[in-house]
């Protein structure tokens, strides 16, 4: 575990607040100091930690892997970044392409020709976690000339179960 302020200063609030609620259970200093000592951390990592994860969006950066991407989809939008940063698929031809991602899951269409567009490939990223997040985000690889030309990172509002695009309230 890394020693940030940030921890530092919230586990000495967490075993002040600990201490003041010992102390009206009890009134020796030397015996709830002790209590405190032993119950700050258990409180840390059973109570603070766990809502503070609820309610925090944050997710681990990874580096791209094609195993990974294809064995395990759940976890793409932890290696979304560095793609997009270090251009890792740019110019990449579409064999390339499909050993590294696999098949796309769908096409995007192609309003003008009435078709799915062979040169828009799309993957699901999944959803981000944390208890309140409604949204997905997908990528579409686009293709020029048979090779990757840039990437679209898109946000999606998820549906709740049961809901309905025609249900007006």
């Amino acid at each position: 575990m890394v020693y940030t302020p940030t921890l530092i200063i919230i586990n000495i609030i967490l075993f002040v607040l600990v201490f003041l609620f010992l102390k009206t259970i009890d009134t020796r200093k030397w015996l709830v100091f002790i209590i405190t000592l032993v119950l700050t951390p258990v409180v840390y990592f059973y109570v603070f930690y766990p809502i503070s994860n609820i309610f925090c969006t944050y997710h681990h950066q990874k580096t791209f892997d094609a195993e990974s991407w294809k064995e395990k989809p759940g976890l793409r939008y932890e290696m979304i970044q560095h793609i997009e940063e270090n251009k890792t698929l740019v110019g990449k031809t579409k064999e390339e392409a499909l050993k590294d991602l696999g098949k796309a899951e769908w096409l995007s269409w192609d309003f003008d020709n009435n078709q799915f567009n062979n040169n828009a490939w799309n993957f699901n990223l999944g959803k981000l976690p944390g208890a309140f997040t409604k949204t997905a985000k997908q990528v579409e690889v686009i293709f020029e000339n048979d090779k990757i030309d840039h990437l679209v990172v898109k946000t999606v509002e998820l549906k709740e179960e049961g809901e309905n695009e025609n249900d007006q309230e």
